[in-house]
C-alpha cells in the first residue's frame, strides 16, 4: 500500500515537471538579456519574485456620456469616446462607477513565452479594478497592453502616468508554436488606434440618432 502511494507521488511529480512553468525573477532577467522577452526600458527594480511590474501610460479613452444614449453591442451600437493624453507629472481623475480604457507604458512581447497580465492587490484594496479582457499575450505579439480601469469606490481615484499599475508573469510553452501572433494576429505592433477605431460600418448611438432625425 505504501509502495503504491510513493509510486503515485513520483508519477504526479514527473507529470508536474513536464508542465509549463512560470519564470522566476532570475529567469526573467536572463530571458530579457538573451532577447527572448522584450520589456522596453527594462528596470530591474520592478522585478518581483516571479513577475514584473508595468507602469501606467499617458493615454486614456473616455466615454462621452452626454452624446451616448446607450450601448447595444448586439446591434453594433457603441459609445462615443474621446482620447485624453495626460502629461508626466499630471494626473487623471477616475470617478466612482466609471470605466475608462488605459494602456501600459511598457512595450512588451515575446516569441518564446506566454505573457499574462494581472492587477495589483494594493490597487484592488482601494477599489481600482485593473483588467485586461485578453489576459494573455500570445507568442509573437508585441504591444502596449490595453487596460480596462474601473473605480468601484465611492470616491474618485487619482491615476498618475508612470505609477505601477499591473504585473506580468511569463510561462514556458509545452512546445514551440507552429505559427506565432506576428504572422496571424490582427493587433500586432502599436494596437492603440487599432483597438479604439471602430470599423467604418459600425455606427455609434449619436450617428444613429442623427440618421433617424434626418429621416423624419
Amino acid at each position: 500500500m505504501r509502495t503504491g502511494r510513493i509510486t503515485t507521488v513520483l508519477t504526479t511529480f514527473s507529470l508536474l515537471t513536464d508542465m509549463p512553468m512560470y519564470l522566476s525573477d532570475r529567469d526573467i532577467v536572463k530571458a530579457v538579456e538573451l532577447g527572448d522577452i522584450l520589456l522596453k526600458d527594462f528596470d530591474r527594480k520592478r522585478i518581483q519574485p516571479a513577475s514584473y511590474d508595468v507602469l501606467l501610460g499617458n493615454r486614456f479613452v473616455v466615454t462621452d456620456q452626454h452624446t451616448t444614449e446607450f450601448i447595444d453591442p448586439v446591434k453594433g451600437l457603441f459609445a462615443n469616446t474621446h482620447e485624453v493624453e495626460v502629461k508626466d507629472g499630471e494626473y487623471f481623475v477616475l470617478h466612482p462607477r466609471t470605466t475608462v480604457l488605459g494602456m501600459v507604458r511598457d512595450f512588451v512581447g515575446s516569441k518564446k513565452y506566454l505573457i499574462q497580465l494581472s492587477g495589483k492587490s494594493s490597487l484592488a484594496r482601494i477599489g481600482l479594478v485593473v483588467h485586461n479582457t485578453a489576459g494573455i499575450v500570445n507568442p509573437g505579439h508585441f504591444l502596449n497592453i490595453t487596460l480596462e480601469l474601473s473605480n468601484l469606490n465611492i470616491v474618485p481615484i487619482v491615476l498618475r502616468p508612470g505609477m505601477p499599475i499591473a504585473q506580468l508573469t511569463f510561462s514556458e510553452l509545452s512546445s514551440p508554436v507552429s505559427t506565432d501572433y506576428e504572422k496571424t494576429g490582427r493587433f500586432n505592433g502599436d494596437n492603440w488606434k487599432k483597438n479604439f477605431s471602430l470599423p467604418k460600418n459600425v455606427q455609434t448611438s449619436a450617428t444613429k440618432s442623427k440618421k433617424k432625425a434626418s429621416q423624419k
